[in-house]
């Protein structure tokens, strides 16, 4: 992974299917493909893509289950319209990255102002002794990752921080919404951590959120927690790279 710095979006993927899911969805997301138009006939699809009929149409089936596809017997299989797509999915997610990243930030800093400061409140009043144990244990690699040169590991520890916040809120569906919007928080990180002494000045806030939440402070844990991702959006708005930092496949 990437840390506070910038790289090209880097696929490799294992096999000949998930290369022709990628292909098509980021013509899909990239506009290539309008919602309501029919894709090409399968054997004209499977030639232009290079692939059998056989792959390109496990590769249909795929982004069927994310919402991007809708086949018919005779109508032929079309593109739905994008809110219809599963946006939670990491591929979604990856290809909306490199078609407009900056949208992508600005949907991320909204999700995380709604879900987040609640998170947090419910993490203050339900957070177990190891919870907080490990809050803190996240801080102590942010702060150790910060002082390296380069800072590298500080985007993958500030990660991990806000994914134990949402665990230990208590709630399974806020957990779970951490791990499936990762993509998008790494991008959001990556970005927010480039201007000069946003590492730096994101520690302290870092540490009050666990602080409130150690002391069943709500309130105080959902102000920390608000407070660290307006800075954020701050830092977000003056950074140098809005684009794409790094990109995998999921395995």
């Amino acid at each position: 992974m990437a840390s506070r710095g910038e790289a090209d979006i880097v696929v490799d993927f294992p096999t000949m299917h998930q290369r022709v899911v990628d292909q098509l969805g980021r013509r899909i997301v990239g506009g290539g493909w309008k919602p309501g138009d029919t894709l090409p006939v399968e054997d004209a699809l499977a030639a232009e893509v290079g692939v059998s009929r056989g792959v390109l149409r496990e590769a249909v089936k795929a982004l069927v289950a994310k919402g991007m596809l809708h086949v018919r017997p005779r109508t032929g299989t079309r593109v739905l319209p994008p809110k219809q797509w599963n946006h939670l999915d990491r591929d979604v997610l990856r290809w909306k990255q490199a078609e407009n990243a900056t949208a992508l930030l600005r949907d991320t800093g909204e999700l995380r102002r709604v879900v987040e400061p609640e998170a947090a409140r419910l993490a203050a009043g339900r957070a177990t002794p190891d919870e907080v144990r490990a809050l803190y244990d996240h801080v102590a690699a942010m702060e150790a990752a910060a002082a390296e040169p380069g800072g590298t590991g500080y985007v993958e520890a500030d990660i991990a921080f806000h994914q134990a916040l949402l665990d230990a809120s208590g709630n399974p569906l806020l957990g779970s919404l951490g791990r499936a919007v990762h993509v998008a928080l790494e991008h959001s990180f990556l970005v927010s951590t480039r201007p000069p002494g946003a590492v730096e000045a994101s520690l302290p806030g870092h540490r009050a959120v666990v602080r409130a939440v150690e002391t069943r402070d709500g309130a105080a844990a959902a102000a920390a927690v608000r407070a660290l991702i307006e800075a954020a959006d701050r830092d977000i708005a003056q950074s140098p790279v809005k684009g794409s930092a790094s990109s995998r496949p999921d395995t």
